[in-house]
């Protein structure tokens, strides 16, 4: 489980995230919505260790993690498929994948784990392309399976539908799906695409100027009218 308690943080001289709470429980996929510009960002990257908190504190599995820096983080068990996905343009699929098993030691670090192909059956059929000549979709499903391959507990997702083909979101749907009813893993999505966040939100979170404005289950986001706050 991850647990946020009162994150605060500054740019300069902006009060970019305001005493910002809540918990991402293991087995259950946790959203957080909001317009471009409030904070989701940031958040991620104060979880990840890419930038320092002001005050509040940060815990993993009952581990106060605020201090620690990225690659601690990562080793623990987080991680994190950013914006944009930051693939390895001239390493090949194969070597993209293999740099998710880094943190790993001896045959681990080397065996690419069949269930990855499962879900994600394209990147088998292109091990050996570069991951630059992937599409943007492709390039997406490369990034989410090099995640996890670490073996992460928590699972960090930063807009994986952003410029992304209908037919491949509902791939990355039905992965994002099943690895929540697996039950051993927290997933946090930020997602700004409010019918794919619906379907896969056991709980969700509003961001609105730094703060978390409202929160609850996901079988109630069209009830508490939480598509209003995402719309332009």
């Amino acid at each position: 489980m991850l647990r946020v308690s009162g994150i605060n943080q500054y740019y300069g001289g902006s009060h970019t995230l305001r005493d910002v709470a809540f918990e991402a429980p293991t087995g259950a996929c946790t959203v957080l919505l909001g317009r471009n510009g409030v904070g989701k960002t940031t958040l991620l990257k104060c979880l990840m260790g890419v930038l320092p908190v002001k005050s509040g504190a940060i815990e993993f599995e009952g581990k106060d993690i605020t201090r620690l820096s990225p690659y601690q983080r990562a080793q623990s068990g987080i991680a994190y498929v950013p914006q944009g996905r930051d693939i390895f343009a001239r390493l090949t699929v194969e070597e993209n994948l293999l740099m998710g098993m880094a943190g790993m030691r001896g045959k681990a670090a080397k065996s690419i784990s069949a269930e990855v192909y499962q879900m994600f059956p394209v990147l088998k059929d292109m091990l050996h392309r570069r991951g630059g000549d992937l599409s943007g979709g492709q390039q997406q499903q490369l990034a989410i399976a090099r995640a996890l391959l670490s073996r992460p507990r928590l699972l960090i997702l930063d807009e994986p539908t952003e410029g992304i083909q209908p037919s491949i979101i509902k791939d990355i749907e039905r992965v994002i799906r099943s690895l929540a009813e697996r039950g051993d893993m927290a997933i946090l999505l930020v997602e700004q695409y409010y019918d794919f966040a619906r379907s896969l939100a056991q709980h969700y979170l509003v961001m609105s100027r730094g703060q978390i404005v409202k929160q609850g289950l996901g079988a109630d986001m069209d009830r508490d009218n939480v598509r209003d706050f995402v719309a332009l």
